[in-house]
C-alpha cells in the first residue's frame, strides 16, 4: 500500500480511491506524445472541428462552450496559441509581411519596439489585445449575462479564427504574388464582428454596431495604450541620460 502524492489517502489499486489520481504515472515516451498530438488535431472535438464550427456557427458553438460543454472545442487559450502560431510560421514560409498593428515608427524608440514584439509575438499580443476589447463588448453589452473572463474566452475564439484568415492569405499572396493582404484586413475585421454580434444577439443589427465599435474602440485603446506605455519610458530614459 502507497500514499496518494495528490491527498495522502492510501492506495492498494491503480488509481486514488480519494480523488482519482493514477497510483503510478506512465512514463513520457513517443507514444505519449503522439497521443497528445492526435488530441490537439483530431477531426472530432480537435482543431479542425473547432475551426468548422467557429466558422459556421461562432455565437452558437462559443455559447455552448461557456455554458454547458467545455470540451467540444479546443480550449481558447491553446486555440489562439496554435492559429497564431500558423500564422507566423505562415509569414516566414512565404516572406509576406502579414503585421497585425502597423505602425510607422523608428525601432530605435521604445513605442518601434513594443509595436514589433506585437507582431513578432501575435498570440500573446491577441491575448493581451483582448483584454482592451472586452472592457468595451462588457460596457456595450452589460444586460447580458455573461461576465468579462467570458467575454474572454469569446475573444479567444474569434481572434484565433482571424489568424487563421490573415494566414490563408499570406499562403496566397505567397503562391499569387498578388498583394491580398489588405483583404485579408477586411475580411478578417467583418468575421470578429459578425462572430462577436451572433454571440450576443444574431437577431438584432445593433449587437453587430455595437461589436464593430467595441472592436474599434479596443484596438485602438491598445495603440493608444502601448504609444504612452513607450513614450513614458523614453523620456525617462532621456532625463536619465542627462
Amino acid at each position: 500500500m502507497i500514499k496518494c502524492k495528490s491527498c495522502d489517502a492510501s492506495i492498494n489499486e491503480n488509481f486514488c480511491p480519494n480523488c482519482g489520481r493514477a497510483a503510478k504515472l506512465k512514463r513520457i515516451d513517443g507514444k505519449h506524445l503522439l497521443h497528445e498530438f492526435e488530441h490537439v488535431i483530431h477531426l472530432d472535438r480537435g482543431i479542425f472541428y473547432t475551426i468548422k464550427e467557429l466558422l459556421i456557427r461562432p455565437g452558437k458553438n462559443i455559447r455552448e462552450f461557456i455554458s454547458n460543454d467545455r470540451n467540444r472545442l479546443v480550449k481558447p487559450i491553446l486555440f489562439i496559441i496554435i492559429t497564431s502560431l500558423i500564422y507566423t510560421v505562415a509569414g516566414h514560409l512565404f516572406h509576406v509581411e502579414g503585421d497585425f498593428i502597423v505602425f510607422k515608427e523608428s525601432e530605435r524608440s521604445t513605442i518601434g519596439t513594443i509595436f514589433n514584439w506585437v507582431n513578432n509575438h501575435i498570440g500573446y499580443a491577441n491575448i493581451i489585445i483582448s483584454f482592451f476589447i472586452a472592457f468595451f463588448l462588457k460596457l456595450f453589452f452589460k444586460k447580458y449575462d455573461f461576465n468579462y473572463f467570458e467575454i474572454l474566452i469569446l475573444l479567444c475564439f474569434v481572434m484565433g479564427m482571424a489568424m487563421l484568415i490573415y494566414a490563408l492569405f499570406i499562403i496566397v499572396e505567397g503562391l499569387t504574388k498578388v498583394p491580398v493582404m489588405p483583404i485579408a484586413g477586411v475580411i478578417s475585421f467583418v468575421y470578429i464582428t459578425w462572430a462577436m454580434g451572433r454571440f450576443f444577439d444574431k437577431k438584432k443589427v445593433s449587437s453587430y454596431i455595437k461589436s464593430f465599435i467595441a472592436y474599434f474602440l479596443g484596438m485602438l485603446l491598445f495603440s493608444f495604450t502601448a504609444i504612452g506605455i513607450g513614450t513614458l519610458i523614453d523620456l525617462v530614459l532621456k532625463s536619465y541620460a542627462h
